[in-house]
């Protein structure tokens, strides 16, 4: 997020400053798509970290490679949602728990 003062900064300047979906030409369902994609990498991630694996020991659990889970953690348009909602409840992530990951508040990065 960018503030304020520095977008009028870089406007005044004659940059136009704009957000992700407007400079890829995103649909707002495609924006949603990837919005949706992130918070469940993100989540995967944490989870992960919280339940002190390593990618390789959640590798194990969703009979995958390690390689795989850093694509899943970052996001890899190759991985499918699938796989990334698998894994989540390989670590015992409830209904509830996925239902808070792509909730509109939960944050992908941090403020």
């Amino acid at each position: 997020m960018m503030y304020e003062s520095k977008r009028k900064q870089l406007e005044a300047k004659g940059w136009k400053v704009g957000g992700v979906e407007e400079f890829l030409q995103l649909s707002p369902e495609e924006a949603a798509y990837v919005e949706l994609r992130l918070k469940l990498s993100d989540g995967l991630k944490k989870q992960r970290q919280q339940h002190n694996l390593t990618q390789v020991e959640l590798a194990k659990r969703v009979k995958s490679s390690q390689s795989r889970v850093a694509k899943m953690e970052a996001g890899d348009p190759s991985i499918s949602l699938d796989l990334l909602i698998r894994s989540l409840l390989a670590l015992g992530v409830s209904n509830q728990d996925l239902a808070r990951i792509i909730s509109p508040s939960h944050r992908t990065t941090p403020p």
